[in-house]
């Protein structure tokens, strides 16, 4: 078999099926993987209404478990018939950047390098909703699934999983038991997995803030106080958070988690705004002396960290699925508006 089927944004609200020349090995320490659950990526809804960025045409779907079913020369940990999960982003594990946990900057890859997303100029690597992928460092990306997770439940877990785990878990390292906040919004179970993930490492109160309906029940359902809030007509909670989150992916949601900052606190943004340029308080944060970080998650450094406590039982990353689509329903139920939808091979 030489060609293979891959599910491809065309453009916008165009997603199409097709057939494509079959991921090969291309050297030693590389390895095939058949993905056999797909998680949506928060992004990947918004790549198929076309709100993104990238234009087509280019594979989509990175969020995944999969079966090792050919291995290069040189890999030693992982062998055909294995289960792993498969990072979204490309890293070699050897480079400086990646030694030093920095695993989205990867020294040896192209900027960006990641599967379905269209991102790296030098050519594709796939996309998880695809017959195959080619993994280029198999034992350093892969990591073995535990018998105690399903191939559903732990295919999210090193993108919307680990970037929620990720604005929560240095804060309460710093400052064990305090309150947070997570200003939820369009980076949709970013921001439910936010709410688990602090809870588990032991915040007393967690703050859920959001406009929708459907979010806010997820939330309070998880454990949060919850919060509707229009934050347009509203620029800040009635109480300071030394922890704070803003997945809302706008401007305003933006605002009113710098402002509802206290001083010297923390704000993680995990996709800045929606708009290409956004007006900060700056002067407030400045007096107040709040540290922002906005970044992309690094999947593969924080992965472990999120697989120990989806095995003990602490986040439940199938708690906000509302669905599960087999591959072939992929194309149109990739318009599903729910925060959370699961892709599971049924062949």
């Amino acid at each position: 078999m030489t060609t293979m089927q891959q599910l491809t944004y065309v453009k916008a609200k165009q997603l199409e099926w097709w057939e494509v020349a079959k991921p090969q090995l291309e050297g030693a320490g590389q390895a095939i993987v058949r993905p056999i659950a797909v998680a949506r990526c928060d992004l990947d809804y918004y790549i198929a209404i076309g709100a993104y960025r990238t234009p087509g045409p280019f594979a989509l779907g990175h969020e995944m478990v999969g079966v090792v079913t050919d291995i290069g020369d040189g890999v030693a940990q992982f062998k055909p018939g294995d289960k792993v999960i498969v990072p979204f982003q490309i890293s070699c594990g050897e480079c400086v950047n990646c030694k030093r946990g920095w695993t989205n900057a990867c020294n040896t890859m192209p900027p960006l390098a990641a599967y379905g997303l269209g991102t790296h100029p030098e050519g594709e690597y796939g996309g998880a909703l695809s017959d195959f992928v080619r993994v280029p460092f198999a034992d350093q990306m892969l990591v073995a699934l535990p018998d105690s997770l399903t191939p559903e439940a732990a295919c999210g877990l090193s993108d919307n999983v680990a970037d929620g785990y990720r604005t929560v878990a240095d804060g309460l390292s710093r400052f064990p038991g305090e309150p947070v906040l997570i200003v939820g919004g369009l980076a949709q179970s970013v921001g439910l997995y936010a709410v688990y993930a602090a809870l588990a490492l032991g915040s007393k109160q967690v703050l859920y803030t959001d406009f929708d309906d459907v979010r806010l029940s997820k939330a309070a359902k998880a454990g949060a106080t919850v919060a509707k809030v229009d934050y347009s007509k509203s620029t800040r909670t009635d109480s300071d958070y030394l922890i704070t989150v803003d997945a809302s992916a706008m401007a305003s949601g933006l605002v009113y988690a710098i402002k509802s900052t206290a001083a010297c606190g923390f704000c993680t943004g995990v996709s800045a705004s929606s708009v290409p340029a956004s007006e900060l308080p700056l002067s407030a944060a400045y007096l107040k002396g709040i540290t922002y970080n906005v970044s992309r998650v690094h999947g593969r450094q924080v992965l472990p960290a999120v697989l120990h406590h989806s095995c003990a039982g602490h986040i439940d990353p199938l708690a906000i699925v509302d669905s599960t689509y087999s591959f072939d329903q992929a194309a149109d139920a990739m318009f599903d508006s729910s925060p959370k939808i699961i892709f599971s091979r049924r062949d």
